[in-house]
């Protein structure tokens, strides 16, 4: 207990940026087109602002909504960075909003923390020396599940994903990651309606006709409501196994309710059940500050925001180079246990919650959950300076 108390106070006197300088964070994010996430995100950033402050830290956050789409967000950042004069860009949101700003980053020569963006390409393909990503990767989420994908040997898949960036990518995984596990898979049925507009009905009803031994989904937010609303109406799932990422975070399971399907496995967040100390000093400090439980927005929140002033405090600078030379190799807590910021790709190695999911109480939950850490759901280093061109 005593170890326990004393990591946690390094935690905290790590994460201040007690040096003597103010770190101004330029957080654009896409908070009218997501709030469910970016609500409990903005008030996790708040939280740790709060606590870094009150430690003799000096951190001042400048918000600004990104509107959702690539243009607005690089006009955002370019004010920010402008006008704003921040010292980091944070945030984001749609891997393709993500993307967006990564590269405008490079160009400017300005840290760029994309705390919720999944997409592989940040840190592979289009990774730059100025972009650093804190959630685990479509890859990594993916690889979590695919073991339990392939106990099932189910022979005929269909997919269904929102067609952005993100679906693309965590599709492009599934079916990558799957067919190695499980050689000689099948994919019958591809659905990628648009981001926010599916048509739940035909979607369901064309991967019924598909008769899939099981289904691969990244579907998220409204789009995974109607899609869960008309499979359980329609019968999909009754006998068809169901993996999808993102599903069992509290985001998305407080719409859901009791239309919460059982048996699904996926990524999430079980906040209620995790009893680590420093969940536990989290989750309470959150409660006791705005009077509600923490969701997967929360944790990133404020997580992003201690990863920056650690960089700072570490690097006793707000200088760009050296907050990226800072937080190469950086390890720090989290709720989540401890992370290492990857120097080989500026991925950190935070992981996910896999479990399944159920009903109780009305309410959706995860049963049958643990922790992934994330370290261990990295393809080689030798294909990763492949990826990223090195």
């Amino acid at each position: 207990m005593k170890r326990n108390i004393l990591m946690l106070l390094a935690f905290y006197i790590i994460s201040s940026t007690a040096f003597g300088q103010t770190l101004k964070i330029g957080e654009l994010n896409s908070y009218k087109v997501f709030p469910a996430f970016l609500e409990p995100y903005r008030k996790g950033m708040e939280l740790a602002v709060e606590e870094i402050n009150a430690a003799g830290g000096k951190v001042e956050l400048v918000i600004r909504d990104d509107g959702g789409t690539p243009g607005d967000a690089v006009r955002v950042a370019e004010e920010l960075i402008v006008r704003e004069r921040v010292n980091l860009l944070m945030g984001t949101f749609a891997s393709n909003v993500g993307l967006a700003v990564s590269n405008l980053a490079a160009q400017r020569k300005v840290l760029f923390l994309a705390s919720e963006p999944l997409t592989d390409k940040i840190v592979w393909e289009n990774g730059n020396r100025y972009t650093f990503r804190l959630r685990p990767s479509t890859y990594m989420q993916v690889a979590m599940l695919v073991p339990e994908a392939a106990k099932l040997k189910k022979k005929r898949w269909a997919i269904v994903y929102p067609n952005y960036e993100y679906g693309q990518s965590a599709t492009a995984s599934f079916k990558r990651l799957l067919s190695q596990a499980q050689p000689g898979v099948e994919f019958v049925a591809e659905q990628a309606p648009a981001l926010g507009k599916i048509d739940a009905g035909a979607v369901v009803q064309a991967l019924a006709d598909a008769k899939p031994d099981a289904i691969f989904s990244s579907l998220f937010a409204a789009d995974l409501q109607k899609f869960v609303r008309e499979g359980n109406t329609r019968g999909l799932f009754r006998n068809t196994p169901v993996f999808n990422l993102l599903a069992g975070e509290p985001e998305y399971l407080d719409t859901l309710k009791d239309e919460t399907p059982d048996g699904w496995w996926v990524t999430g967040y079980p906040w209620n059940e995790i009893n680590t100390p420093e969940h536990r000093k989290f989750r309470e400090a959150y409660q006791k500050r705005w009077n509600d439980y923490p969701r997967q927005g929360s944790v990133v929140g404020y997580t992003a925001v201690h990863a920056a002033a650690a960089a700072a405090r570490k690097a006793r600078s707000t200088d760009a180079e050296k907050l990226i030379q800072a937080l190469k190799g950086l390890e720090m807590q989290t709720p989540f246990g401890p992370v290492l910021w990857r120097p080989i790709d500026h991925q950190s190695t935070m992981g996910a919650y896999v479990g399944q999911l159920a009903k109780k109480d009305g309410k959706g939950v995860m049963v049958n959950w643990r922790y992934a850490d994330g370290s261990k759901f990295q393809p080689s280093d030798e294909e990763i300076r492949k990826l990223r061109k090195e």
